[in-house]
């Protein structure tokens, strides 16, 4: 007898037990039929993240290799980056990651009821990919100082080597990242899950801390430079976008949707 199973559009991502039970007058015979799991579905048209073109599903889901821009505005730099998304045990690894959130640990069933949802996801996978919060994050980023005794961040290529590390130190944050490594981390995890993703470079690139939408200096009445104001302007910075519905927010909203893996501020 041959059987089709099919799940809702908005069914939880992660893995199942499939066991089959047959009721038979009053006795009832179960047994298990193994394991399989379940992602988001960017071909189907009921999922949150449905994408029309078969050609953008081909580039944001199914490509395993892809360029990241970094550099200065008048020297900008095309680095190769494979993100290696179908390679072996990293489903494995995508999916231990969400187990490992300070989200799922402070509330198993309320998490997992929320893994249909690609907001929720994002979220909780942009959490994930830095190890600033104290919940064994895949990389610790440096911006200054000497590298010797671990990777300099120039020097990675790909996903895959760190994602592997970080699950053979026994999930301790892979020592460094800075922006575009923890960009090319996130697109991996996020396209092996289903979410389609990309990633963007922006040049001379503005860092508001206090949100009021300026860069602020400050100077006294001499004209000196006085050190206050912690806003900044980057050379470059990468982040990725995910493409998905905003039924919180309205159609309008609906798309390419900006996620941040880089541990500028304390994510929430």
């Amino acid at each position: 007898t041959n059987f089709t199973i099919s799940s809702p559009a908005n069914a939880v991502i992660g893995r199942y037990n499939l066991i089959l039970q047959v009721t038979s007058g009053n006795k009832i015979f179960s047994r298990f039929l193994g394991q399989f799991v379940l992602l988001f579905n960017p071909w189907c048209p009921g999922d949150d993240v449905y994408m029309v073109n078969e050609n953008e599903r081909q580039e944001y889901v199914l490509n395993e290799n892809g360029i990241i821009f970094v550099g200065n505005a008048k020297y900008m730099e095309a680095r190769g980056w494979y993100y290696g998304q179908f390679q072996d045990n990293l489903l494995n690894i995508c999916l231990t990651m969400l187990d490992l959130s300070l989200y799922y640990r402070q509330d198993p069933a309320i998490d997992v009821s929320r893994r249909g949802d690609p907001k929720y996801v994002g979220r909780v996978i942009s959490s994930m990919i830095n190890g600033n919060d104290n919940d064994n994050g895949v990389l610790l980023g440096k911006w200054e100082g000497s590298f010797h005794s671990h990777e300099n961040p120039s020097r990675w290529d790909g996903s895959v080597v760190i994602l592997q590390k970080w699950r053979q130190d026994n999930y301790k944050p892979v020592q460094y990242g800075q922006c575009w490594v923890f960009a090319g981390v996130m697109c991996t995890v996020l396209r092996c899950l289903g979410i389609p993703t990309r990633l963007v470079s922006n040049f001379n690139s503005a860092h508001d801390v206090d949100r009021n939408l300026s860069i602020d200096k400050y100077y006294d009445s001499s004209g000196k430079s006085l050190n206050i104001g912690k806003d900044s302007t980057w050379d470059y910075h990468v982040w990725n976008e995910s493409w998905f519905i905003r039924p919180d927010l309205g159609a309008s909203y609906n798309g390419w949707q900006v996620l941040d893996a880089t541990p500028q501020e304390q994510s929430k």
